[in-house]
């Protein structure tokens, strides 16, 4: 199992890579056709500043490096144990909230890429979650590991409100940006009561994801790595 999985790994690497590439190079095209491309830098920034984004370079770091390890024969190390756990969860919610809460609307950054779309929120939280479960080397997780597992998606929200007032959305002319229609206070009669029962929500998902990818690294691995 251990080749077959190092293949994998390099190939969802190369599959989610290409899907980002694909998504920034066809929005750069479409920020030029409207006559914005003189502004690519706070543009970027945007870009990169949603979680699904983030979430699946984290995703290809950990593939690479996890195709790394197979390699070397090596059970994962205990901060790989945790940063592959953490992406793993994070990966999971990209699916589960996409396909529930956004599918089908325009996040206002351009033209979308069908098939990076479909690939960042469908093709490569399946091959995180795979990956989780029977690729060799998974360390037994201690459930205190649920905090560093969290911690990335609350820094994520504390920057999103405290920026999104200060961005300018360049795609809408707005003086306001956000990387999702239920963060911005302005979608809703409720305001920020309705941003934070979306916040809650998201962080109880990712809780809860967080604690089934730990009670799988408890379960007796099914070949290791070496």
């Amino acid at each position: 199992m251990r080749p077959f999985f190092v293949v994998f790994r390099l190939l969802g690497a190369a599959a989610i890579l290409a899907a980002i590439i694909g998504q920034l190079v066809h929005s750069a095209s479409f920020w030029d056709a409207i006559g914005i491309g003189d502004r690519k830098g706070n543009l970027v920034v945007n870009f990169f500043s949603f979680f699904t984004i983030d979430s699946n370079v984290g995703a290809v770091v950990v593939f690479l490096l996890g195709a790394v390890l197979l390699m070397r024969r090596r059970d994962d190390p205990g901060w790989f144990a945790v940063l592959r756990a953490a992406v793993t969860s994070y990966m999971a919610v990209t699916g589960i909230v996409y396909n529930m809460l956004l599918r089908g609307i325009d996040v206002g950054e351009g033209a979308v890429l069908g098939w990076s779309n479909e690939v960042l929120h469908v093709v490569g939280p399946a091959l995180v979650i795979v990956d989780w479960l029977f690729a060799p080397g998974r360390r037994r997780l201690e459930w205190s590991r649920i905090g560093a597992i969290v911690a990335f998606p609350v820094v994520w929200a504390v920057y999103t409100m405290v920026r999104g007032p200060l961005a300018y959305n360049d795609v809408a002319g707005a003086p306001t940006w956000y990387p999702y229609p239920f963060l911005n206070p302005a979608n809703s009669p409720e305001g920020y009561v309705s941003v934070a029962f979306y916040v809650i929500l998201i962080a109880a998902i990712i809780g809860g994801v967080g604690a089934a990818v730990i009670w799988v690294s408890r379960r007796r691995p099914r070949w290791p790595a070496r």
